[in-house]
């Protein structure tokens, strides 16, 4: 299994809440072992569906975009450069309020998996 991966080379899918993603290290892909690394893109006006996930917790980083964040009760503004942690349990979403495509770096520990994501919400 390959320790390296180029974004460019890395084919996207559809998470549960909505976001389209590019796992850029995964243990059932690349052998790393105690999280993961994923790129979620959020297209102009878009917004996740409200989610938590039973296990892991969870780290955003905005690269690029602008959007607001809820997390729990709070909300709030996100820009390039912020990081969120979001604990295990933790209900969330991101909306993209700006006009350009919301780009995040998330990292999960233990590493993301579909059915540790808990659906609350139908809102896309």
């Amino acid at each position: 299994m390959s320790r390296l991966t180029r974004l460019q080379d890395t084919d996207s899918y559809q998470t549960r809440d909505g976001s389209k993603i590019r796992e850029l290290m995964h243990p059932a892909q690349h052998g790393n072992q105690q999280q993961s690394l994923a790129e979620a893109v959020i297209l102009v006006g878009q917004k996740t569906r409200v989610h938590h996930h039973k296990q892991s917790e969870e780290l955003y980083h905005i690269t690029h975009g602008t959007g607001c964040m809820t997390l729990g009760e709070e909300q709030f503004a996100v820009q390039p450069g912020d990081t969120i942690c979001i604990p295990p349990g933790m209900a969330h979403c991101i909306e993209n309020t700006g006009s350009e495509a919301l780009h995040i770096l998330c990292m999960c520990a233990p590493p993301y998996s579909h059915d540790d994501t808990v659906i609350m919400s139908d809102e896309e």
